[in-house]
């Protein structure tokens, strides 16, 4: 969840409404107010709705929900005659741009801190850390068009943000913060993405740093934006965002030349939506002319077609609308959530726990108690994480997302270690011990069931600290079992173990092997286990939970 600071001068002034009248309202958008000081307030939205990550677009949204301005916003975009060319050995590098020229800016401190503030939470929420999509912002008129978006030699050397002396690529990486922070994300490939302008100076070292040349101050009047990225769709909603934030702030918007197209257009999207499924699905009668003008409130455009359509033009900057039902949902928001009815269910049972839930809250009583903490991480993974990293070879058996929309989620996780070994790598920087562990379904093939894993990382974790922790476990479960030498490469020869009962199989313990740790940045040892549930007497097979 991105958390947005509101000055509370500048969102007035752009919302034409007073604080209070925002601050009462706002939650009712979908979002909640974490802290209030008095001069801002710091707010929290879900990384659905990137488009409200900065002051501008909250501004736009609760003019609209406040029925100050309704309707589609109307973005003009004209040719800058600006130029960009993209050099063909990216492709296999990070292959896609966009790009735009924001003129006539009136910058000052809170509108500047609204921008970088934006830049990083896209940074977060649709560019994965800048795997994904990286985005440069530069003072245009401190370099000559046209741009070139190239593969550069690692050896080029230029004056890296926030630095006074040249620096070549690689020594980017090894020294400047930022190029510490990403190197991963480049650090293999044998040539380096650079933008350039016609005089060849740097502009940019996407996803690492811009150059100090150009960077952006309260006397800035032009922008150049450069976006790049893996995923063509992701690129094009960041541009799409920054620019429409800029146009709310009082700037123009220019479309560049690449490869023959002008970009970006700003353009809406269309589609039909039907009224009696918005209408059953909200459970509330609604007409044609009732739907359009609550769209009309969250700024789309709406027209009625007829008494049970209503063609709908979607806003550039509304990435999150993928189905007729995400247009409902908007319907529902305006409508306002505390006119609908309140009504006892037509359908009364008593609910009783289930085996399964009894079971959860034991094992969690259980790891608690030995001084770990609970983490919950997605049941989404991929196949780099699960096995690739893991040193495990990849299952057969894994189900697969048919239409994965991140590189980061196409595959259901077949174990939950990974994912706790990835909990240590994005909490490396916090204080040691850590002790985490985590409980839950996990799919193999078309079977879920329950495990448990949990990992301890300190100078001192070892073999007989995953031992003791696994022992303590099966013993609170009345647990009999037995060890068995494992070959799992996970862990260090000699210092794991494979969790018999039954003579079945039923989990795994140990200290985990030095290239795991390497592969997660991980640089202190980790012990760590994962159990099975399946194995707990009196179990229940998925079937009975169904």
């Amino acid at each position: 969840m991105a958390i947005i600071t509101l000055p509370f001068r500048y969102l007035e002034q752009l919302t034409k409404t007073d604080r209070t009248t925002i601050l009462d309202r706002l939650p009712m958008i979908g979002s909640e107010v974490e802290r209030i000081q008095d001069d801002h307030a710091d707010v929290e939205f879900f990384p659905n709705r990137p488009d409200l990550f900065s002051v501008e677009g909250v501004a736009r949204a609760m003019r609209g929900f406040l029925n100050i301005e309704t309707g589609l916003p109307t973005y003009h975009v004209k040719p800058s005659g600006i130029t960009f060319t993209i050099d063909p050995k990216l492709a296999k590098i990070r292959p896609f741009l966009g790009t735009g020229v924001i003129r006539n800016i009136s910058l000052d401190e809170e509108s500047i801190l609204s921008l970088m503030g934006l830049q990083e939470a896209l940074h977060w929420a649709v560019g994965r850390g800048r795997s994904k999509v990286a985005i440069g912002i530069h003072d245009l008129d401190s370099v000559k068009p046209p741009f070139h978006y190239i593969a550069s030699p690692r050896t080029r050397s230029f004056i890296p943000l926030d630095f006074n002396k040249s620096m070549t690529m690689d020594e980017i990486l090894a020294e400047h913060p930022k190029g510490r922070d990403y190197a991963k994300i480049v650090k293999d490939f044998p040539l380096f993405p650079l933008i350039v302008d016609n005089n060849d100076n740097v502009l940019s070292f996407p996803p690492i740093i811009n150059g100090e040349l150009t960077r952006v101050t309260e006397r800035t009047k032009n922008i150049l934006l450069d976006t790049t990225g893996t995923d063509q769709k992701a690129v094009n909603v960041a541009v799409n965002i920054i620019c429409t934030a800029m146009i709310e702030a009082g700037a123009t918007i220019e479309s560049v030349e690449i490869n023959s197209k002008e970009v970006p257009t700003l353009a809406p999207s269309e589609r039909t939506v039907s009224v009696h499924e918005c209408s059953n699905l909200l459970g509330v009668t609604l007409s044609a002319g009732k739907i359009s003008e609550l769209l009309k409130r969250m700024r789309f455009g709406a027209v009625p077609e007829g008494k049970d359509r209503v063609r709908v033009q979607v806003p550039c900057y509304r990435a999150d609308i993928m189905h007729d039902w995400d247009i409902f949902e908007d319907v529902a928001i305006a409508y306002g959530y505390e006119n609908f009815k309140a009504e006892i269910s037509k359908t009364f049972t008593i609910g009783n726990p289930h085996q399964v839930s009894v079971l959860a809250r034991q094992v969690r009583s259980i790891l608690t108690g030995l001084g770990y903490l609970e983490m919950m991480p997605f049941t989404l993974t991929n196949e780099r994480v699960m096995y690739d990293m893991m040193q495990r070879q990849r299952s057969t058996n894994a189900l697969a997302v048919m239409l994965p929309i991140s590189e980061d989620h196409t595959v259901v996780r077949t174990c939950i270690l990974p994912l706790l070994m990835e909990m240590l790598q994005v909490n490396k920087h916090r204080e040691l011990p850590q002790k985490m562990f985590s409980t839950g379904d996990i799919v193999q093939g078309i079977k879920t069931f329950q495990s448990i894993a949990a990992v301890s990382c300190h100078a001192m974790a070892d073999f007989s600290e995953a031992y003791a922790g696994i022992d303590a476990v099966t013993s609170e479960l009345s647990l009999k079992y037995t060890v068995k030498e494992s070959d799992d490469p996970t862990f260090i020869e000699g210092r794991r173990g494979d969790i018999m009962i039954d003579g079945t199989k039923m989990g795994v313990f140990g200290e985990i092997h030095p290239l795991v740790l390497n592969a997660f940045e991980i640089e202190h040892p980790v012990a760590a286990f994962e159990l099975d549930l399946r194995g707990v007497p009196g179990y229940c097979v998925p079937e009975d939970i169904l």
